[in-house]
């Protein structure tokens, strides 16, 4: 039996395209090419059906190392805690003062794209701070 190697990352939400692209700003990942026979993702959505337009958006690490992120339209909100998130690991191997200035210096570039700053959590000697956020639809996230 082989083990699994590659995963895609699936969030529920109302704004595929809109969600997909607060991602790509995030994590540094594009937006794949449209398919085979479309020039761009417009023309693409343009030929489905109109209950099929608009329901779903991918990014992907360019790279290559990490997972495809899928949006899908739900016709339900959020309406509770995630049960999973994402952790943006900005600050690895940076400890105090130093790991601080580069959770604020990312929660500042965040915001402007339509983050919300939530609690930051101090360092408590088991584990390094870290700031918890929302996403554009509402979605914790932790910069860590």
């Amino acid at each position: 039996m082989s083990s699994i190697k590659r995963f895609q990352v699936t969030f529920d939400c109302a704004e595929p395209e809109r969600l997909a692209r607060f991602w790509c700003e995030v994590l540094g990942y594009v937006v794949p090419p449209p398919p085979e026979g479309f020039a761009t993702w417009d023309e693409f959505t343009r030929s489905l059906p109109p209950e099929e337009q608009d329901a779903w958006f991918v990014c992907t690490d360019p790279s290559g190392v990490g997972p495809r992120l899928y949006f899908q339209r739900v016709p339900e909100g959020k309406a509770a805690k995630n049960r999973l998130h994402l952790d943006v690991r900005v600050g690895t191997g940076l400890v105090g003062e130093e790991r601080l200035a580069a959770l604020e210096a990312e929660c500042a570039r965040l915001v402007p794209l339509g983050a919300v700053r939530g609690q930051l959590l101090l360092a408590d000697g088991v584990d390094e701070s870290c700031l918890n956020m929302q996403d554009v639809e509402g979605n914790e996230f932790c910069l860590d």
